[in-house]
């Protein structure tokens, strides 16, 4: 190995224990004592593994309900996220109409409005649909995602015309070709699509806190939260579930991974 590589290994390693030094400083400190958590000792290695952090943490916090009411969440937010922005790029893509660079365009500048903005006309739509405190208003509101429906849009023109022309000549209907046809030949893009709207939606913490007042509705951010107590904070208790709520992210970026490059290099550079 030469000198240049030498020193490209190096600096990729020193940038990847930045990146890993948080996760392990969590790790860290869910193994310590409380006393020792809060005793202000810069210490990576605990004087003394508590391991009984982990299961005393479930005990004293709902956490699994907080996970199924998450896992709920995230897994109809993908599928309907995914398919919306699916159908809506292959349109924009594939289709030729009046406006439509425009109203693609308009589409986008809604990623220059800060969420905040439009919680409060949210909130009372959700209110008059009776959606407060129920799934249905974690999950549909945020549905359509401009971000997604642009990775979809510049993924799609690199699909041939010619092989959806020639399921056309072959009496497939429309939905049909994007079923049959359009799908099958994106799956790099779906993994991204899939990991994106996972990691946003079990990661979101201000639309549960707005939408959800019932602590059986609650999701594992807003849980992590409120376990967090208004004057006294448990540091090995609460690094304990933040850890256990890092593993459903894992598991559905190492089961995509494999396309996660592929559909990011091709949604930004086609068309």
């Amino acid at each position: 190995m030469d000198l240049k590589t030498t020193i490209i290994f190096l600096i990729l390693c020193f940038v990847s224990i930045l990146y890993l030094l948080p996760f392990i400083w969590m790790l860290s400190t869910a193994l310590k004592s409380p006393a020792e958590a809060v005793s202000g000792e810069l210490n990576i290695i605990p004087k003394e593994i508590v391991w009984q952090n982990f299961p005393y943490s479930l005990s004293v916090v709902p956490f699994m309900g907080y996970v199924g009411n998450s896992l709920i969440v995230a897994f109809f937010a993908v599928i309907l996220t995914v398919f919306i922005n699916c159908l809506a790029g292959y349109a924009f893509a594939k289709y030729h109409f009046k406006g439509r660079n425009l109203l693609f365009l308009l589409v986008l500048s809604t990623l220059m409005i800060p969420i905040h903005i439009i919680m409060v006309p949210n909130f009372f739509i959700l209110k008059e649909l009776g959606w407060i405190n129920s799934y249905a208003g974690l999950i549909i509101p945020r549905a359509a995602e401009a971000f997604g429906l642009f990775l979809a849009r510049q993924y799609m023109l690199s699909i041939p015309n010619e092989l959806i022309e020639a399921a056309r000549i072959d009496g497939a209907g429309e939905f049909k070709i994007f079923w049959k046809v359009v799908l099958p030949n994106v799956k790099p893009l779906i993994a991204v699509l899939i990991i994106f709207t996972f990691m946003w939606r079990w990661n979101d913490l201000i639309w549960p806190l707005i939408v959800v007042s019932d602590s059986s509705m609650y999701t594992v951010q807003l849980g992590l939260a409120i376990a967090r107590g208004e004057h006294y904070i448990d540091w090995p208790i609460l690094m304990s579930l933040t850890l256990m709520s890092i593993i459903p992210i894992l598991i559905v970026f190492f089961i995509f991974q494999r396309y996660f490059v592929q559909g990011i290099v091709s949604s930004g550079m086609k068309g």
